[in-house]
């Protein structure tokens, strides 16, 4: 592998500060609730409203200011969203099946009770993340979704599109509260005249403040999982459109100054091109102050030898997105192993994954790709197990693990399982 362009070392994206500051909200939260809730929210964003949930007086009036073809291509997008988590969840089945004489053992799938959804504010109203984490655990059969989202600064409402998505996606209880104030109060939840009762699961984006109360969270409630900084990997042949490639690339670099892209290419004058291109395009692209500081900080080229080579260090890099601009794109689907989700041919941008095409955006990010894969109806959703042993059943399980316990010396189990054999059951 060459490095045609190589990002320089970079620090950690959590600071300790980061870590700390966290770490006073949530305590913070934990002990006096609202008040600190109140607290924090007036200090980040110059709100403290009387009561955070939103009415339905305040969900029609934010409702009413929502464009109609916006709300149509909102529409559009949850469907997608939805009709795919329900392919998913019909994937996922409860069985029961003897496997001994006597020995009945089974699974169920039951959906978390509640969910509490966190939709991001931040550098853009992401319109599409209310029916990843709302609409999702709706198909899941979650019982009660709470939505949390920070309001837009100086206009002291949820921006109304974004309103619109939490309502359509099926948002049980909405609230105004944004950043790790929002996470705490879903997690250890909130008592007053309009309370906030705790949540079994916290998911969904946002900054690195809501990335770190996941990760500081995680244990006293469940979580998707821990997203950093939305990264993107091409993988080209010399088949491949550059100015297509530039504009993947830069088109997720624009989401922040720390996105990284990557671009890993069997061919020379390909990386050449695309690099031409990005310079090109960043001269007119409205969002170039974020994109062109992604690119030049975090972008990298890699020229490699090989289709199997490309396979090698795209699984190395283990993208959260995974584009494949080649001859045979099929001939990769079968061979790459990390990434969050993988995008196929000329026609399939990473931008439409982000807005809805049906397979969910959060994803992976920072290499976690290697051992886990994106959210999804199933992360909803609980397999438990089961198990019933008749009288005559006893006879064949209990020996061999007495002697196991015996051996162990854990005279405990040992006694309880020769209780069985002694005593039956009842009638």
């Amino acid at each position: 592998m060459e490095y045609f362009k190589k990002a320089p070392p970079q620090p950690s994206a959590v600071s300790q500060e980061i870590r700390d500051t966290v770490s006073e909200i949530l305590l913070a939260v934990e002990r006096e609730g609202m008040a600190a809730v109140r607290r924090y929210s007036e200090k980040f964003d110059g709100f403290a409203p009387e009561s955070f949930r939103l009415s339905d007086k305040q969900i029609a009036a934010g409702l009413a200011q929502v464009d109609e073809q916006v709300a149509r291509a909102i529409d559009f997008s949850l469907a997608q969203i939805k009709g795919f988590a329900a392919l998913q969840r019909a994937t996922l089945t409860d069985f029961e099946a003897e496997t001994l004489p006597g020995v009945t053992i089974g699974q169920k799938q039951i959906p978390v009770n509640a969910v509490g959804a966190y939709i991001p504010g931040g550098r853009y109203p992401i319109l599409a993340a209310a029916g990843m984490t709302i609409g999702v655990p709706k198909v899941a059969g979650v019982k009660r979704i709470v939505a949390c989202a920070p309001v837009q600064r100086g206009t002291g409402q949820i921006n109304p599109s974004q309103l619109y998505g939490m309502v359509k996606s099926g948002a049980d209880e909405i609230f105004s509260i944004g950043g790790a104030q929002a996470m705490a109060a879903m997690a250890f939840g909130l008592e007053g005249s309009d309370p906030l009762g705790a949540v079994d699961m916290i998911v969904g984006a946002g900054n690195a403040y809501v990335a770190e109360a996941k990760r500081q969270l995680f244990g006293v409630v469940g979580i998707d999982l821990l997203a950093g900084p939305t990264d993107i990997l091409v993988l080209a042949d010399e088949s491949a459109d550059p100015e297509v490639v530039a504009a993947d690339l830069l088109a997720q670099a624009e989401h922040g100054v720390n996105s990284p892209g990557f671009l890993i290419t069997t061919s020379r004058s390909m990386a050449e091109a695309v690099s031409k291109e990005i310079e090109r395009q960043l001269r007119t692209l409205p969002t170039a102050d974020a994109a062109g500081p992604a690119w030049r900080d975090y972008g990298e080229i890699m020229i490699v030898e090989s289709d199997e080579e490309m396979v090698q260090v795209s699984d190395w890099v283990a993208p959260e997105h995974l584009e494949v601009q080649t001859r045979d794109p099929e001939w990769f689907l079968q061979r790459l192993t990390n990434y969050g989700s993988l995008f196929l041919g000329h026609n399939a941008t990473v931008a439409y994954g982000d807005k809805g095409i049906g397979t969910n955006h959060v994803l992976p990010t920072g290499k976690a790709a290697r051992y886990t894969g994106g959210l999804w109806v199933g992360k909803f959703i609980k397999t438990v197990t089961y198990q019933t042993v008749s009288e005559e059943a006893n006879s064949t399980v209990a020996p061999p693990f007495v002697t196991m316990a015996d051996t162990e010396g854990m005279v405990g189990h040992a006694a309880s399982m020769r209780l069985r054999l002694r005593v039956p059951q009842a009638k």
